[in-house]
């Protein structure tokens, strides 16, 4: 189904060439003065240019063109040469019929579809989800979300962190705490246990405790890197126990991200990618690619026309240790082997800019992937306190995920009991979902790369904004189908939409139009916060038409079932963008 802008500049370009100009000129916007006009044209200030005429007289002449044409009710030209147009309102009703009947809305599926790894979560194993692991989980799933929304193949990847310092504290402290363990006897012959050596609770003790004696007692440093050595290079005893880290980890993290409705195809970690890495630096040392600079093998990534200069990406230490670029680009080679992707988009702290120019870089001159390949780095700003810095606990501390999420949800619970009478278990269960709402809302609808001010009270009201103020609007839309059905109306018949006869309701329809076109740039640009935003001004469209219209007590009939078959497309789409975004409705608040 074309979206409405398409089929208008079909009609308009069409016009241009009819008035004896090229058809390139007949492109439609939306009007930047709503006040006007609905749609706009631009073409005849450019084609003034090209065939020496004034805009006004070209202009005019197209506009001519378009008298009568059934997409348009009005159509005037406007000094020194602007095309103003408004849609015809039996047009418009046809056009929202024809979304409520299709598949997605109309969206247009590729007839293609692509193959896209959204990189997203990062976690290390062995520590807790803290506060700076929330924005790359509600953007990836968002990000992830919308790519499979618009007709791709996608795989989510949470590309644990299993590989680092703490895989060696870790094993050093519980080392100390159970000597005798058959992980730490080089002579032993037999299977390891499959049971863990400890719990997700003593593991959560484990790691602060080793990371603090880290600061405080070089000897236990030390052996926490050699043993991070040994591990890194195969020590039997010391793989098997770092195995049951990363899987006892990830039994908590899985539950952690279910609370934030964030769910990965896959569970790899920085560990998959191995196997990889040392045919990987051959390959590049054969190709001239990688040279030794100081003792290290080095890949120049500067390139004509750069403005800064670029340090050379590090592909293997002096020491002969692979660090974090070696990592990410071995697991590019590991993921065109098994997936073969047409792009990847890496969900990391913007501060990470220069570390993935580095790798995309190498990756290109290596020929790690197909020059088709698109590598795209979207780089997220910092969650912050009311005092601009980020967000840290009182004592200056980093909070912990859950604990962010259950004070938002107690936040949420008072203030529906304040002004509700509902049971205990009903209150409890809406405070969960109303909170997700406010806080990946809060993030999402800010764009991605921008800092923002974590402030709970402004993202639990229910008005502005805001997360709730989208969930109320459709638990006040479902409430009055409901009461439609309650009153013997059948809300799932196909009512058609009838012409908007006041002005609330005609904008409420021509946001609707504008859905397929916003999620198109939703996904090229991969933005969320377009979601956010086209929403938040639907979820407006639709409370001033309902206090403006009478909708259950219209006493002309098929008027009626017309504003219910509008409601009912409103909440349809509302309740898609809400779950684009990672969040879901109450039944009532």
């Amino acid at each position: 189904m074309k979206k409405i802008l398409e089929q208008i500049s079909e009609v308009v370009s069409e016009a241009f060439e009819a008035a004896g100009y090229e058809r390139s000129y007949g492109k439609v916007t939306l009007s930047n003065r709503p006040d006007l006009c609905e749609y706009q044209c631009n073409g005849a200030m450019a084609a003034a240019k090209a065939y020496k005429k004034a805009p006004f007289e070209i202009a005019n002449a197209v506009v001519e063109k378009l008298a009568g044409n059934e997409l348009l009710a009005e159509a005037v030209c406007v000094m020194p040469g602007f095309i103003n147009m408004k849609i015809n309102p039996e047009f418009l009703a046809g056009y929202l019929n024809e979304m409520a009947a299709s598949e997605k809305f109309g969206y247009e599926l590729p007839e293609n579809p692509l193959s896209i790894v959204v990189d997203y979560g990062g976690a290390n194993v062995a520590k807790p989800l803290h506060v700076g692991h929330l924005r790359p989980a509600i953007i990836g799933e968002s990000v992830k979300r919308i790519c499979k929304y618009v007709g791709h193949n996608v795989i989510g990847d949470a590309h644990l962190g299993d590989w680092g310092l703490q895989m060696g504290q870790v094993i050093e402290e519980t080392k100390d705490r159970q000597p005798d363990l058959p992980y730490f006897d080089p002579d032993f012959k037999g299977e390891y246990p499959e049971e863990a050596p400890f719990t997700i609770e003593e593991l959560s003790e484990i790691y602060p405790t080793a990371s603090a004696k880290c600061k405080v007692d070089e000897e236990f440093k030390q052996r926490a890197q050699e043993a991070t050595f040994k591990f890194q290079n195969g020590d039997p005893g010391y793989t098997a126990l770092c195995r049951h880290i990363t899987n006892v980890s990830k039994q908590d993290l899985k539950k952690n991200y279910d609370n934030l409705l964030v769910f990965f195809d896959l569970w790899k970690g920085e560990s998959d990618a191995q196997p990889y890495i040392d045919d990987m630096i051959d390959d590049m040392v054969k190709k001239g690619v990688a040279y030794e600079s100081q003792g290290a093998l080095v890949v120049d990534i500067a390139m004509e026309g750069d403005k800064k200069e670029y340090p050379p990406c590090i592909v293997r230490k002096s020491n002969g240790a692979a660090i974090y670029q070696t990592t990410d680009l071995a697991t590019i080679v590991e993921r065109k082997k098994l997936y073969d992707p047409n792009q990847i988009i890496y969900v990391v702290d913007k501060r990470q800019d220069l570390h993935f120019i580095q790798v995309f870089r190498t990756a290109r001159k290596a020929g790690l992937v197909a020059d088709d390949c698109k590598l795209d780095f979207l780089g997220f700003g910092t969650m912050n306190g009311k005092d601009g810095k980020p967000f840290k606990t009182r004592d200056g501390g980093v909070l912990k995920l859950e604990t962010l999420i259950a004070d938002i949800n107690q936040a949420v619970y008072e203030r529906i009991i304040e002004n509700r009478e509902i049971s205990e278990e009903e209150a409890r269960e809406n405070a969960r979902i109303i909170g997700l709402a406010a806080l990946k809302y809060g993030d999402l609808s800010n764009q991605a790369s921008k800092d923002y001010v974590f402030d709970v009270d402004r993202f639990i009201s229910f008005e502005g904004n805001t997360g709730p103020y989208l969930l109320y609007t459709i638990v006040r839309i479902k409430s009055i189908l409901n009461k439609y059905a309650d009153n013997g109306g059948n809300v799932d018949v196909a009512n058609k939409v009838l012409a908007p006869v006041n002005d609330s309701e005609r904008a409420l329809m021509l946001q609707i139009t504008k859905l397929n076109e916003m999620l198109e740039n939703a996904y090229a640009e991969i933005a969320p916060h377009k979601i956010c935003q086209y929403c938040y001004e639907l979820a407006d469209a639709f409370n001033k038409f309902y206090h403006e219209t009478k909708i259950l007590t219209e006493e002309n009939q098929e008027r009626k079932e017309s504003f219910i078959a509008l409601i009912k497309l409103t909440r349809d789409i509302m309740l898609t963008c809400i779950d684009l975004l990672g969040f879901e409705a109450p039944e009532r608040m």
